[in-house]
This record gives structure tokens, C-alpha cells and sequence, in this order.
């Protein structure tokens, strides 16, 4: 019986056969291939680099890898009830938007937007450990986008949260000091561009309350409007108070709100005391029937064993009888 012969590409090859090795690829052909092949990889590679700088591919960066300063925020205080909200629903849902940052160097990112959601991971990250909060989703903006984020970011929360006249100010400071506009004046012309003129002039002023007494204030966002412009006005009247009232701040270092506006308000005092910055000296008075006072203008306090329930009402009386 005749051998049985099966078709490859190469031709013929009967049973028992090797396959004979494939026809040597020409050169050209080879190089034609790769050529392709590198330039398919290569509108591949420019395609993605594009969608990734145009900020319509979302990134998944390490927490590390952001840094959260790189523009200052408008809001200085974080709602506990609006943060312990955000983190249960991330816990629960995932992180569903992307915040936006801008490439720094060394393979850092500058947040623009997203301070909460960024916030919010962190704190998850600290306070789980779980490997699923340790990156945040980003979309990556153009560097020059930074006058367009600030805009964007202060229009929500005009909208969304009532600013204060502080933070107005500081947000306008340090977005010129860090060169994203020429002057305060132009990032108020732009970030406040829908507020009326007497608006954007109060705003000016909290700039130059900030400039003066950032550094020291503790609760700065607590700060009436009227309260601020009168500093403002102070300080320009008289030269070196901004250094005596820095002085006294960073001496003092007030605990509450409530005390910070003490001192300040005690710089707008008439007198003696308001000039020199220092409050009067308490005078210790010995009162018979076991009683102690520490006094001065403005305030008095009774001690001792004489300072009895009895003692307060007729005090009390005593007190509404004179005036």
C-alpha cells in the first residue's frame, strides 16, 4: 500500500516524515513586522498618556503620594457630622468619585479638589488598617488648571457652605502668595467675581488681617466681620500694634474661641491699657468673715469660706439695688 501523504504548508509530507522547517522569513519583512508592531505599542502608549493628562483616566495613587497642602483650602474646619457621614458611606460604597490632583515631581500629586474624600480614606486607613483605603482614585489635571480649581472650589462652597470673612481672606492670601494670581486683588477680582464690590473690599481687608496676625490666631475663623474690620482699621491707625498683638497671641496662646476674641477685642479699648497691651494687675483684698477678693476693671472674684449660698443672694440684691 501506497504511503499517505498529508498537506502542510510547506507541500507534501508523507508518514513518518518530519515537517521540514518554515521557509526563512525575509529581513525586510521581519523589521516590516516590528515596525507595526512598536508603532501600534507606541499610539497605544501616547493614546493612554493623553486620556491620563487630559484627566479621563482615573489613576489609583497611594495616600502618600498626595499631598493634601498643595493648595490652600478654602474651609479650615471639617464638620465632625458631614466627615463621620462621608466615611461610612466610602466604608460601604467605595471611594465613588475621584478627587483631582496635578503632578508634582518625584512621582508626588498635589490635591486640587477632593480635600474631604482625601481626608476621609486617610482617617479609614488609620483607623482599619485595610489595604482597600490605602489608595485614592484621581483624576489628573493639567498643572495650569490651579486658578480654574481654586474658582470651582470656592463657588461650591459659597454655594454649599457659609463661608467666613476669614476664610474668604486667607483662601485669597495664600492663593496669591503661592503665585497661582498677581496680587490678592486679582484673585478677589476672580474667585469673588459674582459678589458685590463692598463684598470683595471686606475681603481684601480679612487679606490683610491674615497677613498680620495669621501666624498667631488660633481660631481665626471665629472672627466676626465687624470684629476684623475693626483690627484692620486699628492696625493701620496705629503702627506697632499688629506686633504687640502678635506678641501677646503667641504669649497667651488662648484655649477657646472665646478668649482669642478677648484679646483681640481688648486691643480696640480706649485708654492706657489698650496702648500698652497689658491688662491692669488684680489687687488681693482681704474681706472679714472669711472672704478673699481678686479684683480689676472688669473682673471680680470672692473666695473663702464666707462665700456662702446666703452670702450670693444678698450680693445679688445688694447688686440690683445699685444699679
Amino acid at each position: 500500500m501506497a504511503k499517505r501523504k498529508r498537506l502542510t504548508a510547506f507541500g507534501r509530507v508523507g508518514e513518518g516524515e518530519e515537517t521540514p522547517a518554515p521557509a526563512h522569513v525575509p529581513p525586510v519583512a521581519r523589521i516590516a513586522a516590528e515596525a507595526a508592531t512598536q508603532s501600534a505599542l507606541d499610539d497605544l502608549a501616547a493614546e493612554l498618556r493623553h486620556a491620563r493628562d487630559s484627566g479621563r483616566m482615573v489613576l489609583e495613587l497611594p495616600l502618600s503620594a498626595v499631598e493634601a497642602t498643595h493648595l490652600q483650602r478654602d474651609r479650615m474646619y471639617l464638620d465632625p457630622d458631614d466627615m463621620a457621614s462621608l466615611k461610612a458611606s466610602i466604608r460601604d460604597r467605595g471611594q465613588q468619585m475621584p478627587v483631582e490632583v496635578v503632578a508634582l515631581a518625584d512621582g508626588r500629586y498635589g490635591l486640587v479638589s477632593g480635600a474631604r474624600r482625601l481626608a476621609a480614606l486617610t482617617a479609614l486607613h488609620e483607623d482599619t488598617g485595610e489595604g482597600r483605603f490605602a489608595t485614592v482614585k484621581a483624576l489628573l489635571r493639567p498643572f495650569d488648571a490651579a486658578p480654574e480649581a481654586y474658582l470651582a472650589m470656592v463657588e461650591e462652597n459659597e454655594i454649599r457652605a457659609d463661608l467666613s470673612f476669614y476664610e474668604r481672606g486667607r483662601l485669597t492670601h495664600e492663593a496669591a502668595r503661592l503665585g497661582v494670581f498677581d496680587s490678592p486683588a486679582a484673585a478677589v477680582r476672580m474667585l469673588f467675581q459674582h459678589s458685590p464690590a463692598p463684598k470683595r473690599s471686606k475681603i481684601l481687608s480679612f487679606v490683610a488681617l491674615h497677613h498680620a496676625l495669621g501666624d498667631v490666631l488660633r481660631f481665626p475663623e471665629a472672627i466676626p466681620e465687624k470684629l476684623g474690620l475693626a483690627l484692620v482699621k486699628a492696625m493701620q491707625d496705629v503702627p506697632d500694634l499688629t506686633g504687640r498683638l502678635q506678641g501677646r497671641l503667641a504669649a497667651e496662646r488662648p484655649e477657646s474661641a472665646s478668649d482669642e476674641r478677648r484679646i483681640l477685642e481688648w486691643a480696640l479699648r480706649p485708654g492706657p491699657s489698650a496702648a500698652t497691651m497689658e491688662e491692669p494687675q488684680e489687687r488681693e483684698t482681704e474681706i472679714p468673715a472669711g472672704i478673699g477678693m481678686k479684683a480689676r476693671p472688669g473682673r471680680v472674684v470672692l473666695f473663702g469660706q464666707g462665700v456662702t449660698e446666703d452670702f450670693l443672694q444678698d450680693l445679688a440684691a445688694w447688686l440690683q439695688a445699685r444699679s
